[in-house]
């Protein structure tokens, strides 16, 4: 199944994000060579990074939701996980 993530994070994290951002990017890279992440990048407003956007590929919602609860920028409190969008789409490819 495949979702657009938009995450935006909470206000006054970038520390945060920063900190975390090499555990982020690992995790990543390890789920795009597993065809799980189609594409990924931050969202940046003012030149900032303020949020992440994602497509991803799971078998089901409940793998998405799992990865979701180790995501780095989930357990360390980065992304606002009560304005976090998860949309099922098709991708084109």
């Amino acid at each position: 199944m495949e979702f657009l993530i938009v995450a935006y994070d909470k206000k006054g994290v970038l520390e945060k994000r920063l900190a975390n951002r090499d555990e982020h990017v690992k995790g990543a890279k390890k789920l795009i060579n597993e065809g799980k992440i189609l594409k990924a990048g931050a969202i940046i407003e003012n030149e900032q990074m303020v949020g992440s956007s994602l497509f991803v590929d799971f078998e089901s919602k409940t793998q998405l939701d799992e990865w979701l609860k180790n995501e780095p920028y989930v357990k360390n409190g980065v992304w606002d996980m009560d304005k976090i969008q998860i949309i099922p789409v098709k991708v084109l490819k």
